[in-house]
């Protein structure tokens, strides 16, 4: 049954081009011909082809960084570029180019995607009632992978999109759901404000995405109802020389958890007193998390070769405890998981196919505990920087807890 179920998944596969793609990048495996015209930098290559099959796609732009935003895909940001030339999203090419939706989730790539939580466990939306935890019975709801989002508002560095869902849990709850999302690209005086550095100094893109739902149904959502939080996951070119950088801070419990899809190899997770090296290579199928005991509200990644330095911050109180928990079980404590996850792709199996060459950064809100007409918000921020090895250093430093030359 799960071998049925693989094939399924990833009938739909790319091997896409490592780390952040630059222009002079020679290894493209894009099946689309027409995106490979002589000349073109690899975000002009990805915008064509996006436009191509989705000629509603937006572009934003603010001097010379830009986002393109796809509504089909409930306006996630597809990709990001910070001087029109590299491009930092990941796309599955073949998925997009055949038109198909695939069972149980449809891998478009993007690096800053909607979803909600929990996956698993007794208030699951991604299973439904009585159904065995595996991945035959596992479904991304099709609101939250495969239906678009309307557009409602868009300016030149912005774009707002709304959706009404219903979704039923695990528990056999319903929940009325009114989704809002914008997304923006940051200003120069945002990013000064964020990294607390001069950005004319760097090359630098940064697009938030400012997420809100609301319970529009006549039940309060409560923790024996089940509680969704909002979901924000982020996928990214994967390279042999790239790694996330998961800084954490002392407190209760392990630093780590590195149990989603069994215990992460040695050589491919390292922890240090402040912060943990996950290799983003898409070789070695593996997930770790970070509880709100000992989260910070930054994450990253850094890939040596493009010299690229990828930050990732998100609301987060420290106060707040009630995280939802996604394993795949019955679950002990359904409001003890984590704040912050990072996945690296890789076969479910050796020699088996795999979704695509890329790794994730993703945050969660807190479970929302909402009476009816009630909102909670989320915002996350990816930042994408280049600049000198000072600098990158610097931030390093400040955001992530780690000293940028033991990667080096």
């Amino acid at each position: 049954m799960i071998k049925k179920f693989i094939v399924f998944l990833f009938s739909g596969l790319v091997i896409a081009c490592s780390g952040p793609k630059s222009a002079t990048d020679t290894k493209q495996t894009h099946t689309d011909s027409s995106a490979q015209t002589a000349g073109m930098t690899t975000y002009e290559k990805d915008r064509q082809f996006l436009t191509q099959h989705h000629p509603d796609l937006v572009e934003l732009q603010l001097g010379n960084a830009r986002a393109l935003v796809c509504p089909a895909y409930q306006g996630r940001v597809m990709t990001t570029t910070a001087d029109g030339q590299a491009s930092y999203g990941w796309l599955n090419y073949d998925l997009i180019t055949s038109g198909e939706l695939l069972p149980h989730m449809n891998a478009f790539g993007g690096e800053d995607r909607f979803w909600l939580g929990p996956e698993g466990g007794q208030y699951a939306l991604f299973f439904r009632k009585g159904d065995p935890f595996d991945g035959e019975h596992w479904q991304t709801p099709a609101a939250i992978d495969s239906e678009p989002f309307i557009l409602t508002n868009k300016t030149e560095n912005s774009a707002t999109f709304t959706r009404q869902v219903a979704l039923t849990n695990y528990a056999g709850t319903r929940f009325d759901i009114g989704i809002e999302r914008t997304v923006h690209l940051l200003g120069k005086e945002a990013i000064e404000n964020l990294l607390d550095v001069q950005p004319d100094s760097l090359r630098v893109v940064a697009v938030q995405s400012d997420n809100i739902i609301t319970n529009r149904g006549s039940q309060s959502w409560t923790a024996q109802t089940g509680m969704p939080s909002i979901w924000i996951l982020g996928m990214m070119n994967a390279s042999p020389s790239s790694t996330m950088i998961i800084p954490y801070r002392e407190g209760a419990g392990q630093a780590i958890n590195d149990g989603y899809f069994g215990k992460v190899p040695a050589d491919r997770l390292q922890l240090g007193k402040t912060s943990a090296f996950f290799k983003a290579d898409a070789h070695y199928r593996s997930k770790i998390g970070v509880s709100p005991a000992r989260v910070t509200n930054w994450a990253g990644s850094y890939d040596a070769q493009s010299k690229t330095l990828t930050l990732v911050t998100y609301d987060f109180d420290p106060r707040d405890r009630q995280y939802v928990n996604s394993a795949w079980e019955q679950q002990k404590e359904p409001y003890a998981g984590d704040v912050l996850n990072a996945y690296n792709d890789g076969p479910m199996k050796p020699g088996q196919p795999q979704m695509g060459r890329f790794y994730e950064l993703e945050s969660s809100s807190t479970a929302a505990k909402l009476a009816p007409g009630a909102r909670q918000r989320h915002r996350h921020t990816t930042l994408h920087v280049q600049g000198t090895a000072a600098q990158l250093k610097q931030l390093a430093a400040r955001f992530l807890l780690t000293d940028l030359n033991t990667l080096l």
